[in-house]
């Protein structure tokens, strides 16, 4: 099985932490279909939400098997990795820790025995009461002896997992009485933070979205199933089409008898507005708009807002790229590509050594310097988050021989981070926290520095701002938070997450 740590960034430095992608979760319910490969390619579209690791469990009626490593899509699985998973309902997950480790051991989807069979879950979002959600199992379900059925005891380790994930699977697994369905419906009213699920046992597909709707999740349909997806786009790729948005604080399943849905708490949406700006694929349709076509709306925002006189608007490739063409666009300065990027370097196991480290983006990107020579450049990038990208960026434009360097950037100042399923760098690391925009041009060395307004940003979301989550950048945080030794990656990593394991049907 490939195995591998690393992890494949947007158009950073390497070494650089920027704002981590989220996770992408995939389910399908088709009798008669290759579950698993559908997975495997829905996974495959979901790829830019997470690169540390990557799992598929498969139901056959019967038993549930679960196959996860480390590694991106194409490491993980092979041919006869998605032959050994035979079945008709599938989960699957593409993960970028931002609860717990990186490691194997926190790979998903997590499994768990529940008193008819088990459930299996992934999981995109992050979880804002998950200490209080951990008294809570141990509240309900204290400690059992080894191996008794259908309880998680406090003595038995899922693996050493140390996430939120597992808390979520271990309620769910732990109602002897009831059955998954009903245990759900009644846990996930007390589930705070960000989640869009999807999980399964046996013989039923679920999926369930927090009442904020802060990540996405969506229903599509197959000739013979369903399917549930974090975004659009991976409807796409495996010929679904798309029926609808799994609403804020709704619960849907799908069985033999059909789809059923039912409410688990009252919708109060505040979808993130960094989905749009940068975290979702351009071919993916969020709240009925198209996320390109926002991009591009951003970037003759910027035009509008932030004018300059120049000779040719070049993106940061791929992120910049919608937005400065809709700069060029509204501002008749022709468009161009500067900038080659070499998008085999993202994700390496050989570490550069000290003299290529200070060659820094040469690894990522290298200058057309016929194109930029005695030009003055629009740059366009979807954010900044520590500067050193585009310090970098800046400084081998002007080798290359740029006349002037213009940043231009399709979001406002990122000052806060994000506690949501967004892995941003700390408050103290954001740069534009301390400085102000003159502050972060002169360290970053570009001629100019514009960031789009808000109001700007929010306009071609085409949204209404109470409907989204700008914490990010306003510091208003729609769900209440924690205290801070409770927030954090590896807030959880001191205590293991009970759960039982189900050692028979892993991988």
């Amino acid at each position: 099985m490939a195995r591998g740590d690393g992890r494949l960034n947007h158009d950073l430095l390497p070494g650089e932490k920027g704002p981590q992608d989220a996770c992408g979760v995939f389910g399908v319910w088709a009798p008669g279909e290759e579950v698993s490969k559908l997975t495997f390619y829905g996974l495959y579209a979901l790829q830019h939400r997470g690169q540390e690791a990557a799992g598929i469990a498969v139901s056959n009626g019967e038993q549930i098997l679960v196959f996860k490593d480390t590694g991106l899509v194409s490491q993980v699985f092979d041919e006869s990795a998605l032959e050994s998973l035979q079945g008709h309902i599938a989960v699957g997950h593409t993960r970028y820790s931002t609860t717990g480790g990186g490691g194997w051991e926190n790979a998903q989807p997590t499994l768990g025995a529940t008193a008819g069979g088990t459930v299996a879950l992934a999981h995109n979002g992050n979880l804002t009461n998950s200490f209080a959600l951990r008294e809570l199992l141990a509240e309900r379900y204290p400690e059992q002896p080894a191996g008794s059925p259908g309880r998680p005891s406090a003595g038995e380790i899922a693996r050493g997992n140390t996430t939120d994930t597992a808390i979520i699977t271990a309620l769910f697994a732990g109602d002897p009485d009831h059955t998954l369905e009903a245990t759900a419906s009644e846990v996930l009213p007390h589930v705070e933070g960000a989640f869009s699920l999807v999980f399964m046992d046996e013989h039923t597909l679920y999926a369930a979205r927090d009442r904020h709707g802060i990540r996405p999740l969506v229903l599509g349909r197959l000739d013979r199933g369903w399917v549930v997806a974090s975004e659009t786009a991976a409807l796409d790729i495996v010929g679904a089409s798309q029926v609808r948005e799994i609403e804020p604080g709704e619960l849907i399943a799908i069985d033999a008898d059909g789809l059923r849905s039912s409410r688990f708490a009252e919708a109060k949406p505040k979808g993130c507005v960094f989905e749009y700006v940068y975290l979702a694929r351009p071919d993916t349709t969020i709240s009925g708009r198209v996320v390109h076509e926002a991009r591009v709306e951003m970037g003759r925002t910027l035009a509008r807002e932030h004018p300059v006189e120049a000779d040719l608007v070049i993106p940061t490739p791929e992120s910049g790229t919608p937005a400065a063409i809709g700069y060029a666009e509204a501002s008749g300065i022709p468009y161009g590509q500067g900038l080659v990027k070499n998008a085999y370097v993202g994700r390496t196991f050989i570490q550069p050594s000290q003299t290529i480290r200070q060659l820094g983006i040469r690894l990522k990107l290298n200058p057309l310097k016929n194109v930029v020579h005695g030009k003055k450049l629009v740059v366009v990038d979807d954010s900044i988050v520590r500067g050193n990208t585009q310090r970098a960026l800046i400084r081998m434009l002007r080798e290359a021989g740029a006349l002037e360097v213009h940043v231009r950037i399709s979001s406002p100042p990122v000052t806060w981070p994000c506690f949501y399923g967004i892995d941003f760098a700390t408050r103290a690391e954001l740069i534009a926290t301390g400085l102000g925009v003159e502050d972060v041009r002169t360290s970053i060395g570009a001629d100019s520095l514009g960031y789009i307004s808000p109001e700007g940003m929010i306009e071609a979301t085409e949204q209404p701002v109470e409907k989204l989550c700008t914490a990010c950048f306003s510091g208003t945080y729609p769900v209440p938070l924690p205290d801070v030794e409770r927030l954090g990656r590896h807030s959880l990593d001191a205590r293991r997450i009970p759960i039982t394991p189900v050692a028979s049907t892993t991988r």
